[in-house]
């Protein structure tokens, strides 16, 4: 027996290990686990029973989508520019805001890309609402029963991690062509956001305070609405923030499954290989994550521009 240190392995076993390592991997192979079989038989149950679940969601959320874009396309652009500067100046009291915003909105006007942005915003308003309405409550519950973060947490971290056109495929399938599939492609990706933050504010809530409200007698609801909420509503806007930008990025993956917007020029740009009209597209994107940026974030995040 040979050794070359001090606790050094038989030479005899030096053989076995490079026979384990160039052996082939057939053996595991034969043996493969059907995860795309058993993906690919759910989605087909969910088209065969669940048509009409579907159709109805399909149905309430592109209405909705209608109804955003009646706002933002009927009026003439520079009536609803003047609404969002002064929407702009009330949430944010700043003068330097309300005129980037308009002047923003102007030059995307001036680019000829007016009808694409306001379909982009309205998916962008659509998604971001729908993630607020179902993550804030979904924070909280995290937040107060820890078994409920445990269960959710693997799930958050496939749906921000697994690309996206993966889960687009089956959005297609169920929903069809249009901004419906888009808009919930968009929303499975920036939902854990405003989850993962809201439990964020709730947990970091002084246990002080949470005590002193419990020991005048107030229930868990006042604590909630009165303590835990006020002091998590920083990390909620957060969330709220992050939610728009992660709806942006989304633009141009909701435009290969029919969704209009700023994505098509883009899309287009690409196959064309077009610079100009890619980078106006662009642009415009960009002026429009700086607006809504501006416009929500909260009041300790940088200055007032």
């Amino acid at each position: 027996m040979i050794r070359t240190g001090r606790h050094a392995a038989p030479f005899h076993f030096y053989p076995i290990v490079v026979f384990w390592m160039g052996a082939p991997l057939n053996w595991i192979t034969e043996f493969k686990i059907p995860v795309g079989p058993w993906a690919k038989s759910f989605v087909d149950w969910l088209t065969s029973n669940g048509e009409w679940f579907f159709n109805q969601i399909a149905f309430l959320l592109s209405s909705a989508i209608d109804g955003l874009l009646f706002v933002l396309q009927k009026p003439h652009p520079l009536i609803v520019i003047a609404a969002i500067t002064a929407i702009a100046f009330w949430l944010r009291r700043s003068i330097a805001v309300a005129v980037f915003t308009c002047l923003g909105l102007l030059l995307i006007v001036n680019q000829d890309y007016w009808k694409e942005t306001t379909e982009t915003l309205a998916l962008v308003l659509a998604a971001t609402f729908v993630c607020m309405v179902i993550g804030i409550p979904l924070g909280i519950a995290a937040a107060r029963r820890p078994w409920v973060y445990a269960a959710m947490r693997p799930v958050l971290d496939l749906m921000q991690t697994i690309p996206t056109f993966v889960y687009l495929i089956p959005a297609l399938i169920l929903f069809g062509l249009g901004m419906v599939p888009g808009l919930i492609a968009t929303v499975i990706f920036a939902i854990p956001a405003p989850i993962r933050l809201t439990r964020l504010g709730i947990i970091s809530t002084p246990p002080s305070l949470v005590e002193a409200a419990v020991a005048f007698g107030a229930t868990p609801i006042q604590v909630l609405r009165k303590i835990e909420l006020p002091f998590a509503t920083p990390q909620i806007m957060a969330g709220l923030t992050q939610t728009i930008m992660l709806s942006l990025s989304m633009v141009v993956i909701a435009a290969l499954v029919g969704a209009p917007g700023l994505g098509v020029p883009v899309v287009r740009a690409l196959n064309t290989v077009n610079i100009a009209k890619g980078f106006e597209a662009g642009f415009c994107i960009v002026i429009l994550a700086i607006i809504l940026d501006r416009m929500f974030r909260t009041a300790g995040e940088g200055g007032a521009a």
